[in-house]
């Protein structure tokens, strides 16, 4: 891990780059771009519908790992993990055949870090407690969710990643800049506390001025900034926003709009990449803001990572990439496809 004195050069040099940050070059993939010295991981949101587009999605998955030979580390599920009603709690049927078995270990090995999303709240009452609990009663599983909001640096023997997971279900939360996805009252669903909510953002605060690894990712459910149905998180924007860009946070992976996008946002140094594509319906995305890439369309996402760089792809269910982009050190950017 770097010295603190390393990560303050690195944030000088992250928040000189924004002319770097939006120089777009194209080039094809070859074959060096699945390195094996890499470490790979998987990213998944809005996928526990149990229903035949969250096995598409995760057939496609385990087609992608054979096809491309790839070793992957660990899976990051970035919210909405169980829609609907789970009855049995930590002993649902569910957790074997919308987890264990949809997503197997002997394809997918490492840890499943996770996120909590709105309908992991909202569809049980308790479903937080509930995924909360599984993965202590189960230590034999790869579900690895300690708390609502943790740190794990990646890999763990020099580490090349933070990355800090967060829970964006907030009380004083606006869901969406979008009066259309504002939910009524009756039916809004649980969120953290007031406490939570404080102390989470106090944990943030102190993690971000700790010492870190080259790269630093934030993940939670519900976006800063969107293109899709429920449009940029204003709150989030006015609580998270600004400690992205003070402190270098070089991407923020979320879920939420149930599609696949990459933004990068005027001014901003941190690239924001959504993956809710992962078994929900799909919604359409809006066009009124520029991006790098947004699409309709039920998918995941794979990041890759060395040194020098993380490469994110976004994947459809026929195994396509739809959109390729490296992120570097210094902010920089290029986008591949």
């Amino acid at each position: 891990m770097q010295q603190l004195t390393r990560r303050q050069a690195l944030r000088t040099m992250f928040c000189a780059s924004a002319a770097l940050t939006l120089n777009l070059q194209s080039r094809s993939l070859s074959a060096a771009d699945f390195s094996s010295c890499d470490q790979h991981m998987l990213l998944l949101g809005d996928f526990g519908s149990g229903n035949t587009k969250q096995r598409e999605v995760a057939v496609a998955m385990q087609e992608y790992v054979k096809k491309n030979q790839l070793a992957t580390s660990g899976m990051m599920l970035l919210g909405d993990n169980f829609y609907s009603k789970m009855e049995g709690g930590v002993r649902s049927p569910r957790w074997k055949t919308g987890f264990e078995d949809m997503y197997p270990s002997s394809v997918f090995p490492g840890p499943a870090w996770v996120v909590l999303g709105n309908h992991d709240y909202g569809d049980n009452a308790g479903g937080d407690r509930v995924q909360l609990e599984y993965g202590k009663l189960n230590p034999w599983s790869r579900w690895t969710l300690p708390s609502k909001w943790y740190r794990f640096d990646f890999p763990a023997h020099n580490p090349i990643v933070t990355f800090l997971c967060l829970d964006s279900n907030l009380p004083s939360r606006s869901i969406s800049t979008s009066t259309s996805a504002v939910l009524k009252p009756a039916k809004a669903p649980t969120t953290l506390s007031k406490e939570e909510e404080a102390a989470q953002l106090a944990w943030l605060k102190c993690e971000l001025v700790r010492p870190r690894a080259r790269f630093t990712v934030v993940a939670a459910h519900h976006p800063l900034y969107s293109n899709g149905a429920h449009g940029d998180g204003k709150t989030l924007i006015n609580q998270w926003g600004g400690l992205l860009q003070q402190y270098g946070v070089h991407a923020y992976l979320c879920g939420h709009d149930h599609d696949l996008q990459h933004l990068e946002i005027k001014g901003l140094n941190t690239s924001f990449v959504l993956s809710g594509g992962g078994g929900a319906k799909i919604r359409d995305v809006s066009t009124k803001r520029q991006a790098a890439f947004a699409k309709t369309v039920h998918g995941f996402t794979h990041l890759q990572i060395n040194c020098e760089r993380l490469l994110f792809r976004h994947i459809d269910p026929a195994g396509n990439q739809l959109h390729a982009f490296t992120k570097k050190v210094d902010g920089s950017i290029s986008v591949l496809s």
